[in-house]
């Protein structure tokens, strides 16, 4: 869809573009963050381009939100985090996608509200992970993402 942000990163993904993607699961695609304040911050975005959970089919919603179960939980096998939040909000993109943020209790920043740390610092230059941290990261999450422990049934 034009003008959807989660639309262009799919359609970056299916062209080879998108160096943050991770994996692609039957109902979405699991992609790190550009910014990493939140190390290990991953996304989890529907392939069907709808606003709100009530507008997918019953049987695909389900899958999905027992593929996010499933994405939060290799977040958190590969992060080590305190304790993780979940969020699925829609009010800059509409387009159905899940925020998965590690929060770790030795950085006393982590534990305000994600959205209330402007995002000039949030979304700094220094919160890119270089290509070999990203390439760390992404392997670390995949690693967790395709354990035999953590397949949706």
């Amino acid at each position: 869809m034009p003008n959807c942000e989660s639309c262009e990163r799919i359609q970056q993904i299916k062209e080879g573009t998108n160096p943050y993607v991770v994996a692609e699961l039957e109902t979405g695609y699991v992609v790190l963050g550009d910014h990493q304040y939140f190390k290990g911050y991953t996304l989890f975005l529907c392939k069907e381009h709808v606003f709100e959970l009530h507008e997918l089919n019953p049987v695909f919603k389900q899958k999905f939100l027992a593929e996010m179960a499933q994405v939060a939980e290799a977040v958190y096998l590969a992060f080590k985090p305190k304790k993780l939040n979940y969020e699925l909000l829609g009010n800059g993109d509409p387009h159905l996608h899940w925020h998965i943020f590690p929060r770790h209790i030795d950085d006393i920043r982590l534990w305000g509200v994600t959205w209330n740390i402007d995002a000039s610092i949030r979304n700094a230059e220094e919160t890119k992970p270089s290509a070999e941290e990203l390439q760390s990261m992404k392997e670390q999450l995949r690693k967790h993402i395709n354990s035999p422990a953590n397949n949706v049934v």
